[in-house]
């Protein structure tokens, strides 16, 4: 099999401390040990590359990750729903989303009616 690939794979040592922290990381994010440590190599590899700053290259990960899953999630509607709720979480859309709706929510209450 040729290096280069993409179905190649190679071992290599690691410190105790490092697999561990990647385990960690990765139970949250569904991601096997291995995983997680190719998603931190594939985000400093970036951050180096293009002297994109972490959050930046974060965010350029979430959305090729989004797209892949959206090629994936036609035939799935419940991964097409994760992959548009991933992208809003990194883009930071979810959470102004959110703090849209409680805003809305209490300008609507009676409470804050009663206040005004």
């Amino acid at each position: 099999m040729s290096s280069s690939s993409s179905s190649a794979f190679s071992s290599v040592k690691l410190p105790a401390g490092l697999v561990r922290q990647a385990r960690e990381a990765a139970q949250p994010q569904r991601r096997s040990v291995a995983g997680q440590i190719e998603y931190w190599a594939t985000l400093g590899r970036i951050a180096e590359e293009t002297g994109l700053t972490v959050q930046e290259a974060r965010e350029a990960i979430a959305r090729y990750d989004a797209a892949a899953r959206h090629a994936e999630a036609a035939a799935d509607p419940v991964d097409a729903i994760e992959a548009r709720f991933l992208a809003a979480e990194s883009s930071g859309r979810l959470a102004q989303a959110v703090r849209q709706t409680v805003l809305d929510n209490r300008s609507k209450s009676p409470a804050a009616r009663r206040a005004a």
